[in-house]
């Protein structure tokens, strides 16, 4: 399972998939768009994403599952990013996921906290050599959230988050063309 979420004019897209572990095709998609309800606050993207994204996460109604969720679990100044949060409500694996740095240092493929500890580890995409930031989310390894990722890599990162992006997008722009106010 996959989930993303974007903005547009005080509007919150989100999207979960469920995708087959073993062959990657997408199985089922729910978006939600909603007003948004929390103002963006550097840090505090749990507060003004998860409450759209876990309405689409719990529309899939899977049963069993790990998310892969377009942000930073462990990783985070406040260890408890957006993964982490999504994965304690859902009581559920989740791993965080994420395009840039929001907090360590790096040192070769691990990302360390203040005082040494792994916090996450640097991800290669296949192709094209750029890295993501893979972390725990909630009850599940580091180890074995990077041999998920990893498992389900294309060249634009892990598929069930990219298809996620794919459907906040397609929404977004439906959005826009359906109605004036958005554009």
């Amino acid at each position: 399972m996959g989930c993303d979420a974007t903005y547009l004019r005080g509007t919150t897209v989100a999207a979960a998939t469920m995708v087959d572990a073993e062959s990657l095709h997408l199985l089922k998609v729910k978006t939600v768009t909603e007003k948004i309800r929390f103002p963006y606050i550097p840090g505090l993207l749990a507060f003004r994403e998860a409450p759209s994204v876990l309405r689409a996460i719990r529309a899939l109604r899977g049963n069993s599952y790990v998310c892969l969720v377009d942000a930073h679990g462990l990783a985070h100044p406040r260890r408890f990013g957006l993964a982490c949060f999504v994965g304690v409500a859902l009581d559920r694996p989740t791993i965080g996921v994420a395009k840039s740095l929001l907090y360590g240092s790096v040192k070769g493929r691990r990302v360390l906290d203040k005082e040494g500890y792994q916090i996450a580890e640097l991800v290669t995409l296949p192709g094209n050599g750029k890295t993501i930031y893979v972390s725990v989310g909630h009850k599940v390894s580091l180890d074995d959230a990077v041999k998920i990722v990893k498992r389900c890599l294309t060249v634009r990162g892990p598929a069930p988050i990219i298809m996620a992006h794919d459907e906040v997008t397609r929404q977004k722009c439906q959005l826009k063309k359906s109605n004036p106010a958005y554009s």
